[in-house]
C-alpha cells in the first residue's frame, strides 16, 4: 500500500518537469546510440583522421587500427605529446602534440584514451572544428558525446572503425 500511495506523486512530479521549461534539465538525456547510417556517413565522408593516443607498440589497438586506416586510404595523423617531443614517428607519420598543432582540416578525431580523458579530447575536437569524433570500443562518455552533438559534430561511441569498415562499407 506504501507504493500505491507514492505512485500518483511520482507521476505528478514527472508531469511537472516535462511541461516546465525551467526544470527540463532534470530530465535525463537518453544514452547515445550509434546507427549504421551515422557510422557509414562518418566513414565515407572522412578523409583526414587525427588519432589521439597513438602508440608505437604493435599490440596496442591504437597502433594496429592506425595501420588499418592507413591501408584503407585515410590520411591518419597521430597525436601523442611524448612522441611529438621526441620526434618519434608512427607508421612513418609525423606525430603532433595536440589537435591544435595540426595545420590541416580534421574530418574525424579517433580517440584512444580512457572514458574520462576522452571528454577533454572531445572539447579539443570541437575547438579545432573537427567534423566528427569517434570514441573507440570501451570509451564511453555520454556528456562529451552530447557536447559534440550540440556543437554540430558527428559522433560514434564505443565502436572501432577496424570492425565497422568491413561490416558497413
Amino acid at each position: 500500500s506504501h507504493m500505491l500511495w507514492k505512485r500518483p506523486l511520482l507521476s505528478v512530479a514527472f508531469a511537472s518537469t516535462s511541461t516546465s521549461s525551467t526544470s527540463s534539465h532534470n530530465m535525463p538525456t537518453p544514452p547515445f546510440q550509434n546507427t549504421d547510417a551515422s557510422l557509414t556517413d562518418i566513414l565515407t565522408t572522412t578523409k583526414t583522421i587525427a588519432l589521439v593516443g597513438a602508440s608505437i607498440k604493435p599490440n596496442r589497438a591504437a597502433n594496429y587500427v592506425m595501420e588499418y586506416l592507413l591501408s584503407k586510404g585515410y590520411n591518419v595523423i597521430p597525436v601523442n605529446p611524448i612522441y611529438a617531443t621526441k620526434g618519434t614517428k608512427v607508421h612513418d607519420q609525423t606525430v603532433y602534440a595536440s589537435l591544435a598543432a595540426i595545420t590541416v582540416p580534421i574530418d574525424m578525431v579517433d580517440i584512444f584514451r580512457n572514458s574520462v580523458d576522452a571528454g577533454g579530447v572531445v572539447d579539443e575536437a570541437i575547438a579545432v572544428g573537427a567534423k566528427a569524433v569517434w570514441l573507440q570500443s570501451g570509451v564511453i562518455n555520454e556528456e562529451a558525446a552530447q557536447r559534440a552533438l550540440t556543437a554540430g559534430l558527428k559522433v560514434a561511441m564505443n565502436v572501432c572503425p577496424k570492425q565497422e569498415i568491413p561490416r558497413l562499407l
